[in-house]
């Protein structure tokens, strides 16, 4: 039994009888009630005055006896000025939870298809917290919208070229003494980025000498020694000299073992995977294309640029004097590769909001070189992550190591499980499994539950624990409701059929109402590419779960349908709560 439906049919009947008044039931507006309100669903009746030539008072008192006597869903209903607040009909929750477990809401295909890029790091450094935010969002919104009926592609570009990545091949030529992952001990994403911030280093070193010398800082930095072998080396790469892509080979080799080794431990993984390095030629061509079209122009020395004044914007170079890429130009390239691999409907980059301002100038010139595809982009804009000590810097060495990060809530979750002592029976292999989930699971909640668009603070200690709203609280509620599931197993009650019962309690009702929301909650998060309504849905389920089971006993009473009845919303909760966890990438356990 749809409710809703029920009521706003109901409402429009009245409108119809009552008021001689057409009003579709599409158009009957329905909120939840307050909490200091009896009843659940709520209509407002102040816009309907002059239809009803009655106060809105009023008009919510009709349309209120209206429903009670003449629908099977509203039992009663009280009236705040013109809020008519209704109360459904316990026979309306118990065949709406009958209906949740007997017919399994599955979104049919839509078919729409969606690209969603993710993850993109750069081969000079390890992932970290920022990354982490990153890859969380992008996959559980590819979850999201497969949940949703797109079909999905899920890709990661990795920014394996360019100035950075030369940084840090540069760095390892003048300093490394043949240094490996081997013979270091160290992951290579880790060893790699060691000579990325050893660059900055030597760099900044090189630059304050020739300011003390009389250079401006702006002419010492574009004249720096090492700066001037960095460019040297990306037009070398860029020739194809052997000895360079040997050595760019060489670690971009040691980075890739070191992602691939995180990507494992947070669950986080891609349908296809590109280069930039394949992709930048490409991006070349389409410049080349622009120009001959005109949507480019050409300096006198020989850079090309894009005037984008009439879009609000400015002039954006794509592609350098000396003619190497520059991020657009190779942007410009993968987009056009993804599309010819697998034709999109809509495409969503998901990067942090420091890019705001690229993402525009790209689907701009897009659309100017008359992509078809170009009003499918969509950037999935985030907010930066910061910690109690301040903004992270890649170069400075200052960043949250994504893998020192999660052994840190990993070990936090092994403490905080090993102080409650409630895994005695537990083999080691278990005891690390469900720690590993815990850790894990705390940190994509923790980073997933906060509106993509905001920045946060992120603290681990708080994310980790089992109360409030957290994934190991929501996760302990399904490990308490697996409990009921094993004892109702073993005392022989069914759990695949809704008993009839005569009255419910008001934190049954809750729960039920909750539980007939997942549809409309997946439905939001993928319209609006917020995984943070999923996660909130699944805290206020586990809250609403945990305030029922304080209240309401389950085995304790001697009416065998309403144990049974109890059973069974139980384990639809948990069933709720493992989907809507699983949609962000989250694992619960049985057990905790």
């Amino acid at each position: 039994m749809n409710i809703e439906k029920a009521i706003r049919f109901g409402i429009s009947e009245a409108f119809s009888k009552l008021f001689d008044h057409d009003l579709p039931p599409a158009e009957v507006h329905l909120q939840p009630t307050r909490k200091d309100f009896p009843g659940s669903h709520t209509f407002v009746t102040f816009p309907y005055a002059r239809v009803t030539r009655k106060s809105p008072a009023d008009t919510a008192e009709a349309l209120g006896r209206y429903l009670v006597e003449h629908t099977t869903v509203v039992r009663e209903f009280n009236v705040a000025k013109g809020f008519l607040n209704l109360e459904v009909t316990d026979a309306a929750w118990v065949q709406t939870l009958r209906e949740i477990v007997e017919q399994p809401a599955a979104t049919a295909p839509n078919g729409q298809r969606v690209t969603i890029e993710f993850s993109s790091p750069n081969t000079n450094k390890p992932l970290h917290l920022g990354h982490l935010r990153n890859n969380f969002l992008g996959y559980a919104t590819a979850q999201i919208l497969e949940a949703r009926g797109y079909a999905v592609v899920k890709t990661n570009i990795i920014n394996d070229r360019g100035v950075h990545i030369c940084k840090s091949m540069l760095a390892y030529r003048k300093f490394g003494k043949g240094e490996t992952p081997a013979s270091s001990g160290k992951k290579g994403d880790h060893l790699v980025g060691e000579y990325y911030v050893r660059f900055d280093q030597e760099y900044k070193q090189e630059v304050q000498a020739l300011v003390a010398q009389g250079t401006p800082e702006a002419e010492a930095k574009k004249s720096a020694p090492l700066m001037q072998e960095v460019q040297t080396m990306l037009q070398q790469w860029e020739q194809g000299e052997p000895a360079v892509v040997q050595l760019w080979k060489r670690m971009n080799g040691w980075v890739y073992e070191g992602f691939e080794a995180t990507y494992q431990k947070i669950g986080i993984t891609f349908d296809r995977v590109y280069y930039e390095s394949d992709t930048y030629l490409l991006g070349k061509s389409v410049v080349e294309e622009g120009l001959q079209q005109g949507v480019f122009f050409q300096k006198d020395d020989g850079s090309v640029w894009i005037d984008l004044a009439d879009e609000g914007l400015d002039e954006k170079l794509v592609l350098r004097a000396d003619g190497t890429s520059v991020y657009i130009t190779q942007d410009l390239g993968t987009v056009e590769l993804r599309f010819r691999d697998h034709p999109f409907d809509k495409m969503v980059y998901v990067v942090g909001n420091e890019q705001d301002y690229h993402f525009k100038v790209l689907f701009a010139i897009l659309n100017k070189l008359g992509r078809t595809y170009a009003d499918g982009l969509y950037h999935l804009s985030y907010g930066m992550v910061d910690l109690p000590s301040g903004k992270m810097k890649s170069r400075e060495g200052t960043v949250v190591d994504a893998d020192e990060l999660i052994q840190e809530v990993v070990n936090a979750a092994r403490e905080q499980t090993e102080q409650l002592g409630k895994i005695e029976d537990f083999t080691e292999a278990q005891a690390e499994e469900l720690y590993q989930m815990l850790g894990v699971g705390a940190l994509k909640y923790f980073l997933l539950k906060v509106d993509p668009k905001k920045r946060m603070l992120f603290n681990p200690e708080e994310s980790v624990q089992l109360q409030g709203n957290t994934a190991p609280f929501i996760q302990y509620t399904h490990a308490r409701i697996a409990a009921i599931g094993r004892k109702a197993q073993a005392d022989g009650i069914a759990t695949d059929r809704v008993p009839e019962v005569a009255t419910l309690e008001p934190s049954e009702q809750e729960l039920i109402s909750l539980l007939n929301d997942l549809a409309a909650k997946v439905a939001l998060a993928a319209d609006e590419y917020a995984p943070s309504v999923v996660a909130q849905y699944a805290y206020d389920v586990a809250k609403a779960y945990n305030r029922f089971y304080t209240e309401v006993p389950i085995f304790g009473v001697d009416d065998p349908a309403l144990i049974t009845f109890r059973v069974v919303l139980s384990t639809t909760v948990a069933q709720t709560i493992r989907y809507a966890m699983g949609l962000l990438g989250i694992g619960v356990p049985e057990r905790m």
